[in-house]
């Protein structure tokens, strides 16, 4: 990691650009989110929110989802990858959950579902407007924290432990505006003239600034 960078006060103007944005993901309450975020595993947010909205036609809630067959949720589900351990992944949250009401929302209860990992826990948490226990790292922010150098290497699990040892817990929604960045800008093939990060990324000063130079 950069260690000539202060995180804490370097990371601001990244979190002030996306602070209260919306995940991609088009939810209309936390059990369309708590669906949606199952389904996305290896997916696009895109194809998600295309086909979503015909399955919560079917299955306008947590009730309705736990009385689903398995033939009938995955008529609504056979075009997602990975749909046959998604059915079974929803149809056993669902049955252990039975009301939107009694959707869990911390870390240790999510992550105790099948088909949610801590990712999937802490977008979940952060769209419910809960206190961060974790940092979202997804593909996205696995290419943007060692390209800005506030972590290494290509491990999710030990990228969110630098994050979370580098910020104090109330910087941790980082995760997502890091994911913002890397969809908008840090992409594969980097728009780094537009990024605001500029001035302290280890990619930018390391790689473009010498090939420039």
């Amino acid at each position: 990691m950069s260690s000539n960078v202060k995180w804490p006060e370097a990371i601001q103007p990244l979190l002030k650009k996306y602070k209260d944005k919306q995940h991609p993901l088009e939810y209309k309450n936390i059990y369309q989110l708590v669906v949606m975020v199952i389904l996305s595993a290896q997916d696009s947010d895109r194809n998600i929110n295309s086909l979503a909205p015909k399955l919560f036609e079917a299955f306008p809630n947590m009730g309705a989802l736990s009385k689903a067959t398995k033939a009938t949720l995955q008529s609504y589900i056979n075009k997602f990858r990975n749909f046959g351990n998604k059915t079974k992944w929803l149809m056993e949250m669902s049955q252990k959950i039975k009301a939107d009401k009694k959707i869990p929302l911390t870390l240790e209860e999510l992550t105790a579902l099948p088909g949610i990992g801590r990712k999937s826990a802490n977008v979940i948490l952060r769209e419910a407007g809960k206190k961060p226990q974790g940092v979202i790292v997804d593909l996205h922010v696995v290419r943007v924290a060692p390209r800005l150098g506030i972590a290494t290497g290509e491990d999710p699990k030990k990228i969110e432990k630098q994050i979370m040892e580098t910020l104090p817990q109330k910087e941790w929604d980082a995760g997502m505006a890091m994911s913002f960045l890397g969809r908008e800008i840090c992409r594969p093939k980097p728009k780094c003239e537009l990024c605001l990060m500029r001035p302290v990324c280890q990619y930018y000063q390391n790689v473009i600034k010498e090939v420039k130079g």
